[in-house]
């Protein structure tokens, strides 16, 4: 709920980002915000959860040496929590949330900054694009950036500007923040959908702008890509239980993959035992079987494409594609059913990452 004591934010940009194990690409993160030219003065807050890679005594150096960093703590490890203190610690009137699994543009803040002006959007968002190092992270980000591998939303490939339903990150009013009551920190994934959705329906937009770009490094192995997208689909499921209908059709395309892969494997166990046969074993063959068919075909076919990159990215891409959509598939459908109660994205705990060249 909104803060009735919270001072009123001077002019300038609030940088915050949440941070557990980030010591591969937190400094490249930090690198892509304090490069930011803008015309005001700025900052960045760090809410620092209880890391075990050394990142909390990277962030410590790197605040010492420059004194636009701020440190908060975030002992809870949740992100919206985290972006709250965050918040809650800053001190300027603009709040651009950043991802220390990203890397800003030259020029992000300032166009961000024009394009809030220039619409009267509350909140104002651009593309996320995949890149990645091996490729394992080379295949997850190319399925990232495709409408087949996240389901087509604006931020994942969008060129036309105008009205959206959310945004990636965000550039942001404090005041309407402030206003609608910061993140809810209930929800440990899609909040900023969430926060998005309270946003419009106080009467303000939310605003998506292509010439915005921000560099997203994915998971580095399979086990953390599928722990991500269950985490982040149980949570979906959440939202569909507290939001219904609100929720874009799109969500529901891989928990019914789920669906049709329990049914496949009923069907052919029902066949095998003889239990099924005749003309009703061939109708539920052509429901069950034909849809699977034609999925693992267009597996197949994304795999293929030109820039699909080498023969090991190719390969990563046949097992990357559906691990994505059925992780999250049987995350969304658990999260409907019983709720997401304490599921978190452990794909970040006990994290050893490479650093970044």
């Amino acid at each position: 709920m909104p803060d009735n004591d919270i001072a009123v934010p001077e002019p300038g940009v609030s940088f915050v980002m949440p941070v557990l194990n980030e010591r591969a690409y937190l400094e490249h993160a930090i690198q892509s915000v304090l490069a930011q030219e803008l015309p005001v003065a700025a900052e960045l807050v760090l809410a620092l959860g209880p890391s075990t890679d050394g990142t909390t005594e990277l962030a410590r150096r790197l605040a010492a040496d420059d004194d636009r960093i701020q440190l908060v703590d975030n002992p809870a490890a949740h992100i919206p929590v985290g972006l709250n203190a965050a918040i809650r610690a800053s001190r300027f009137a603009t709040i651009v949330r950043v991802d220390a699994h990203s890397e800003l543009s030259p020029g992000y803040a300032a166009r961000a900054l024009e394009t809030l002006d220039r619409t009267g959007a509350a909140n104002v968002g651009g593309v996320m694009r995949a890149d990645g190092r091996t490729p394992f992270q080379k295949a997850v980000a190319r399925l990232y950036n495709s409408p087949v591998g996240l389901g087509g939303g604006a931020y994942h490939g969008g060129t036309h500007e105008g009205e959206a339903e959310s945004a990636y990150l965000g550039v942001m009013r404090r005041e309407v923040l402030d206003a609608v009551g910061l993140f809810d920190e209930t929800i440990r994934r899609g909040e900023d959908w969430e926060l998005n959705l309270r946003i419009r329906q106080a009467g303000h937009l939310v605003w998506f702008d292509p010439s915005l770009s921000v560099t997203y490094w994915p998971r580095e192995s399979w086990v953390r890509l599928a722990r991500q997208f269950r985490a982040t689909g149980a949570w979906r499921g959440e939202l569909v239980r507290r939001f219904g209908r609100r929720n874009g059709i799109r969500f529901f395309a891989p928990p019914a993959l789920v669906i049709l892969v329990a049914v496949a494997v009923v069907v052919g166990v029902l066949q095998l035992s003889g239990v099924l046969s005749g003309a009703l074993s061939a109708i539920l063959s052509a429901i069950a079987y034909l849809p699977l068919l034609a999925y693992v075909l267009l597996v197949v076919a994304v795999a293929a494409l030109p820039g699909g990159g080498g023969i090991r990215q190719r390969l990563w891409t046949l097992l990357v594609m559906p691990t994505m959509h059925l992780s999250w598939g049987l995350g969304f459908l658990g999260g409907v059913l019983r709720g997401a109660r304490d599921t978190v994205d452990a794909s970040r705990l006990g994290t050893r990452n490479t650093p970044l060249p």
